[in-house]
């Protein structure tokens, strides 16, 4: 790459403040992984599948179509950085717990997604019908979803 092409953007991904050299057209989903978060899957790479989401400014997106230069102050949060002292969420764990957990391929962008989805404040407990829709964006070929809807009532 040309250094004249290259920009620095300051941003905090997991909690910590980094400041990144890309070049302006690479995705948040590129960079990310880059910098050793692999996590953050490279899918179908136009905004279908849901397996690169990630918490921007704690909005759950699809990193791919996300451009890195974007991030530029924002807080970034991968599934890396939902671990404390090397300790799952309470999410993790109740994708595990309910076998909401198959190849895994899908399982980050699902966690993130739900991360997001459950911050979100409401007075009585999530229907199926909503927490279907409120992952619409995800797509998981292994699970047949009941166990991700499982999961995701567990950690009401």
């Amino acid at each position: 790459m040309n250094a004249k092409t290259l920009t620095t953007i300051d941003c905090h991904i997991n909690g910590v403040h980094r400041q990144l050299t890309l070049s302006p057209a690479m995705s948040l989903a590129e960079v990310l992984r880059a910098e050793g978060l692999l996590s953050v899957k490279l899918g179908c790479q136009v905004g279908e599948c849901g397996a690169c989401t990630v918490l921007v400014d704690d909005n759950a997106i699809d990193s791919c179509l996300y451009l890195a230069i974007w991030a530029q102050g924002k807080t970034i949060r991968t599934v890396e950085g939902e671990l404390i002292n090397g300790i799952a969420s309470k999410i993790q764990q109740a994708y595990a717990n309910t076998g909401a957990v198959q190849c895994g391929f899908c399982t980050p962008g699902l966690i993130m997604a739900t991360t997001a989805f459950l911050a979100k404040p409401r007075t009585k407990p999530l229907t199926i019908k909503q927490i279907r829709h409120g992952l619409a964006g995800n797509l998981c070929r292994c699970t047949g979803y009941q166990m991700i809807v499982d999961a995701i009532q567990h950690c009401e």
